[in-house]
């Protein structure tokens, strides 16, 4: 079946009416498709989720925590465009192919050459109000580590004479340093829980006259907060176009610490979890090299490969920049409101000199 005629059925099988205007293609991202579908009862955005992916052991399960997570902040007041639910089902199946369905949201995403500090403040506090909802300690426990075999990329990449071949090759050095970096600073972190959204960049916030509304909501899960609040900072303030902008990286911590802080200031001791954007290098050499399911989704593997080493390799220029604005920038710390998380790699913001964590670790540490 066409898409096409994938979707008809869709939007009848839900009872959602029968498609009466051209089906419009419009961004949903680098891993799945979206639409603009409009019927005779409504407008409505559907996202086709990719089929390689829905493959993979576990996805299904990882998408039904992400919809329980999404009625949470559904109840708590999150801005947010959640998935429709169709006979209590919000994922639906046709022929083999899956899908979701938003009702159609108004506004535009910004453009990530102009965002506002005011925006990234507003995202902060979003992030923040989602981390408050129910953060916990839990036992550290040692973490899930990278290990990409660059060099058999490379070869592979020379072997098939593709065209990140040269790329990789003049790269790898860097990559298995990011690559280290980012390994050691998950070893750092401390052992915190919350709800998260660690997609929640730029491109998946909807701004409607001013107002925020967060999309793309399925990666929703679990997560550490230190490492969400420091990427996702990153993210706004310019990390992912190459101009870094350090004001709204601060902007972006002023809003979150506003709506939720649990003390930690360590953030330049794990400045390594930038370097995250190994693994989604890693994702997109295997679609240059052909795991993918058409030439369109090679080609993009191909286009993000190359834009994601420029960024590795941009982050590695700005490193010593970026730590010392974490170090000494951002908002002291009230200590009779809170206390820290772990005293292992916290720093205070007056003399950088550690906490000592005089509490015990079973002790609830969260603003009281």
């Amino acid at each position: 079946m066409t898409i096409e005629e994938l979707l008809a059925e869709l939007m009848l099988t839900c009872e959602f009416g029968a498609i009466i205007a051209p089906i419009e293609s419009v961004s949903g991202g680098f891993l799945h498709r979206m639409y603009k579908v409009t019927t005779d009862c409504g407008t409505y955005a559907v996202k086709h989720l990719n089929q390689e992916i829905m493959r993979r052991p576990g996805v299904h399960d990882n998408y039904a925590r992400a919809e329980k997570i999404e009625c949470m902040l559904e109840k708590e007041g999150i801005p947010i465009v959640p998935s429709i639910a169709v006979h209590g089902s919000k994922m639906q199946n046709i022929e083999g192919h899956y899908f979701y369905i938003f009702s159609w949201q108004k506004g535009h995403i910004t453009d990530w050459n102009n965002i506002s500090n005011e925006q990234c403040r507003m995202a902060g506090s979003i992030l923040g109000r989602i981390h408050a909802i129910k953060p916990e300690n839990v036992p550290h426990q040692e973490p899930e580590l990278s290990e990409i075999h660059w060099h058999e990329y490379v070869l592979k990449a020379k072997e098939e004479k593709s065209e990140i071949a040269s790329l990789l090759a003049d790269n790898e050095e860097l990559l298995v340093y990011a690559e280290k970096e980012m390994n050691k600073a998950r070893t750092a972190l401390p052992g915190v829980l919350c709800v998260s959204d660690e997609d929640m960049d730029p491109k998946n916030i909807m701004w409607d006259n001013g107002t925020p509304w967060v999309i793309d909501l399925e990666c929703l899960d679990y997560g550490n907060p230190i490492s969400h609040v420091l990427q996702l900072s990153l993210q706004w303030s310019g990390i992912t176009t190459c101009d870094m902008n350090i004001d709204k990286m601060l902007a972006f911590f002023d809003g979150y610490l506003e709506a939720y802080d649990n003390c930690f200031r360590g953030y330049s001791d794990v400045l390594g979890l930038a370097y995250t954007w190994v693994e989604w290098l890693e994702y997109n050499i295997r679609r240059a090299l052909g795991e993918c399911v058409d030439e369109a989704e090679r080609t993009l593997g191909i286009s993000e490969v190359r834009n994601t080493i420029d960024r590795i390799k941009y982050i590695r220029s700005v490193e010593r920049n970026i730590k010392d604005a974490l170090d000494s920038r951002l908002p002291r710390i009230d200590t009779e409101r809170f206390d820290n998380h772990d005293d292992r790699i916290v720093k205070a913001l007056t003399g950088h000199e550690a906490i000592k964590q005089t509490h015990s670790p079973e002790k609830c540490v969260y603003q009281t």
